[in-house]
């Protein structure tokens, strides 16, 4: 699969910028000041994997490649920017791009640097993202709506089904329900090519220290099934953690090749089969599958070499069928 895309998303002067910064390292415009950044910028981070250092000290790989994650930074959203508030229009599209959102609230207390709303209170910014992200979602699923219903009555019975989706779909926007919490509903959403912004899975940083973090708030990210990583950003922060975690969040895996040129590590989405991974190394290898010859990367380190993997039965020959696992060795066998 491409890259996997994350934008970070946040009221303005909540740490987003600062975040970027840390993740990627690159030097950009951090203003005291809404909107400060217009643009999207795009940083594009290893995820960090010990297992490729060891499979490349093990192959004497010339080249080691990680896998990697986009983080795009995503300017500043305001009340009323599902109406084109601030920089609304072009910020909500922004979002449509990426695979998931990483939400920077603001936990932290400091007189020095103005919040938008003018106080500090992260409940009420995550409140205020998600009924943007929401509002915009129904502006989207209205037009739609009218469409499908004047090709429902000429009796079209795929316009039916969709005019059932687009439904449920409107009920649980207005009830302020996230769509990425109902996976019934995705699928149906994808397959009519709609770009939701509550589809996109959610991580949210919590920007302060863990004193700074109101109970009330831990318990509402939970309700909502979505995951969360508090972290000082105004101190050098590890953020290998939220690397990873946005990793998780997206079902996604990785598995290796590795030999005298390279060790590689490739990301697939959990539950795909063998000649779906071939596929993320070449097209053809899909479409020309034969087999693939597998292997755990701890158990080819334990025995150091494919020779011996193979002679102590660790080398598996699996099919078609066979489920990619994280942490699998392929090397792939193509017509």
């Amino acid at each position: 699969m491409a890259n996997i895309s994350i934008g970070i998303v946040g009221l303005p002067n909540v740490g987003k910028s600062t975040l970027f910064k840390a993740i990627t390292d690159l030097e950009i415009n951090i203003a005291n000041y809404p909107f400060a950044t217009i643009d999207p910028n795009i940083g594009i981070v290893p995820v960090p994997d010990e297992r490729v250092d060891k499979l490349a000290e093990l192959s004497q790989s010339a080249k080691k490649i990680p896998a990697v994650v986009e983080f795009y930074d995503i300017a500043g959203l305001v009340r009323g920017a599902n109406k084109g508030e601030g920089l609304g229009n072009q910020f909500l599209s922004h979002i449509r791009e990426v695979d998931a959102i990483i939400m920077v609230l603001r936990c932290f207390q400091s007189g020095e640097i103005i919040h938008v709303e003018n106080s500090v209170d992260p409940i009420r910014d995550m409140e205020i993202i998600n009924t943007e992200l929401a509002l915009k979602d129904l502006d989207t699923v209205e037009k739609v709506l009218k469409r499908v219903e004047g090709e429902a009555k000429t009796g079209d019975k795929q316009a039916k089904k969709d005019l059932e989706t687009i439904r449920e779909t409107r009920s649980l926007l207005e009830k302020g329900e996230p769509l990425w919490q109902h996976s019934h509903i995705l699928e149906n959403v994808r397959m009519l090519g709609l770009s939701l912004l509550t589809t996109k899975k959610q991580l949210y940083l919590l920007n302060g220290q863990e004193g700074d973090v109101p109970p009330e708030l831990i318990e509402k990210i939970k309700t909502s099934g979505a995951d969360y990583i508090v972290a000082d950003l105004s101190q050098s922060v590890d953020l290998s953690a939220l690397i990873k975690k946005s990793y998780e969040i997206l079902g996604l895996i990785s598995f290796f090749t590795t030999g005298k040129d390279e060790t590689r590590a490739w990301t697939i989405r959990q539950g795909s089969k063998a000649p779906q991974a071939a596929g993320v190394i070449h097209t053809d290898f899909e479409k020309k599958f034969i087999r693939a010859e597998v292997v755990n990367w701890q158990k080819l380190l334990e025995v150091g070499s494919w020779a011996q993997a193979r002679q102590k039965g660790f080398l598996r020959i699996e099919g078609k069928e066979y489920v990619a696992e994280d942490g699998d060795v392929m090397e792939i066998r193509h017509g």
